[in-house]
């Protein structure tokens, strides 16, 4: 069973579901790191100064924005740690939309999220909720002390929360800058048919098995060939990280019964900005 990388809860009304964050993706390419030939030393990155292409001290480096071309504002560590949103352990449900609303291009990083601490019976009901209405949930929650946009469906027995991009990270269809040849165009009869007949017969079902990367693969095969012969470097490596505490379930339908009476709890919806 895959480890959780977070633990919180589901927050939407007064209900809140326990969970676990599970990584949905994992990075298969290789990684080349640098080693210092003669010891065979993990090699780190640098601090160089761009102009004098000399080395400088940690203390010496500061962190800046560029308000202008060659002009930047100083930012320190202090206000860094100030303006990052506060880690609640909560994935905040502030609205609910249509699934197909959402561009695909808003879409980032997919997560799997499985039940904790006995909140299989409420997860399963939002599962259900989002699968009979149509709607997948928007939220905001904190990964990283970073706040990310996010989305919740549903996928066969499971909920999957999708990291968005936000909104002013997406550039528009526009910048792409298509002349008439392309948003004027209608294709003849003739060859519109012909290319239907060409992707009928490039049809398949999608077997996902049938797709490998050949240079990862063509690299670790070399790996293996290599290490056969022996020819195997031993260097040191560190290791480390923590897991984070989850949340309590209450009465669920309590809960839910207060969340549809009087007012409508408050909405989270992140801050536009100005």
């Amino acid at each position: 069973m895959a480890r959780a990388i977070w633990k919180g809860a589901i927050s939407f009304g007064l209900v809140h579901i326990p969970v676990s964050l599970n990584t949905a993706v994992r990075s298969e390419r290789i990684d080349f790191d640098w080693l210092d030939k003669r010891s065979m030393e993990p090699v780190g990155y640098k601090r160089v100064n761009k102009v004098t292409g000399k080395e400088i001290d940690k203390e010496h480096v500061v962190k800046g924005v560029e308000y202008e071309k060659g002009r930047y504002v100083l930012i320190s560590e202090e206000e860094i740690r100030k303006a990052r949103p506060e880690a609640t352990q909560t994935i905040d449900i502030f609205s609910f939309v249509e699934a197909g609303e959402i561009p695909l291009q808003q879409f980032d990083t997919p997560y799997y999220l499985s039940p904790d601490r006995r909140g299989g019976k409420v997860y399963a009901l939002l599962r259900e909720t989002l699968q009979s209405t149509g709607k997948v949930a928007l939220a905001t929650v904190v990964l990283h002390t970073r706040q990310h946009l996010a989305l919740l469906r549903p996928l066969d027995d499971a909920l999957v929360m999708i990291t968005l991009r936000w909104p002013e990270e997406v550039r528009g269809l526009e910048t792409l800058e298509l002349d008439k040849s392309v948003t004027d165009s209608k294709p003849d009869k003739r060859e519109l048919a012909m290319a239907r007949k060409l992707v009928e017969d490039m049809s398949g079902p999608w077997t996902p098995d049938d797709y490998h990367d050949a240079f990862r693969q063509t690299i670790l095969d070399l790996v293996e060939e290599k290490a056969s012969k022996g020819k195997i470097e031993t260097v040191e490596k560190g290791e480390g990280m923590a897991a984070q505490k989850g949340a309590d379930i209450l009465d669920l339908t309590e809960l839910l019964k207060r969340s549809l009476s009087g007012k409508k709890p408050s909405s989270k919806r992140p801050r536009k900005a100005s």
